[in-house]
């Protein structure tokens, strides 16, 4: 489970995010980043009997982002996160296709899955497998189990106009206009710190893993 001192820090780092009030309570990060290390590991282990794309050698400290954030072209200056990424690639060792994302903030906790923001060439890859395959992704997304969990997979943000390879009557254009390909579900914090935490979130991860099955599969 994420402990309650884990969303302590975070809603405290909030208030005091400089550099002065980190150094001062380093130890406190220390601790809750161990504690989301540990989840994550714990998570890990079924995700693995899940989902078989998932590296074996792949360690949960590797999949916990870093909470230093990247300043130089950013007008929010504040030096650190206000969250615990946790980013586990669906394929391999290394992002670049689609994943499992484990977001812990007081008040906005989720997990997601699928692909975010594919670069150009998966892009085109994924809408020419939809077009080829598109049953395939609607058996997926069109489920009430998977609707349930996730609301309407095409509500995301689209493009305005069509892509130009395809034509507007494609019986799949509203997911060819897709920028990204992600399923989403909200976590209470509640659901975080109770002590099936990790069981029920692997759960969700279950039904995000056809999807992702169907995108690595776009962009081998």
């Amino acid at each position: 489970m994420i402990q309650r001192h884990t969303f302590d820090f975070l809603k405290e780092l909030v208030e005091n995010n400089n550099r002065e009030w980190f150094q001062a309570n380093k130890e406190h990060y220390e601790m809750a980043r161990e504690n989301v290390i540990d989840f994550t590991a714990e998570l890990l282990k079924l995700l693995k009997e899940i989902d078989p794309g998932i590296n074996e050698s792949l360690e949960a400290k590797k999949c916990v982002m870093r909470i230093y954030r990247d300043i130089r072209f950013s007008k929010n200056k504040t030096p650190y996160k206000n969250n615990f990424g946790v980013s586990i690639p669906a394929k391999g060792l290394k992002l670049g296709g689609a994943e499992y994302y484990l977001h812990i903030s007081p008040g906005n906790s989720f997990i997601a899955g699928g692909y975010w923001m594919p670069e150009t060439a998966h892009l085109k890859a994924v809408r020419q497998e939809i077009d080829y395959n598109g049953d395939e992704l609607k058996k997926v997304i069109d489920d009430a189990g998977f609707i349930k969990l996730f609301g309407e997979f095409r509500k995301q943000e689209q493009l305005k106009s069509v892509p130009r390879e395809y034509s507007a009557d494609n019986e799949n254009i509203e997911l060819l206009k897709l920028k990204s390909f992600v399923a989403f579900h909200p976590l209470k914090d509640e659901e975080l710190i109770k002590e099936e935490a990790v069981k029920e979130i692997a759960s969700v991860s279950s039904r995000i893993y056809p999807l992702n099955v169907f995108l690595n599969n776009a962009v081998a």
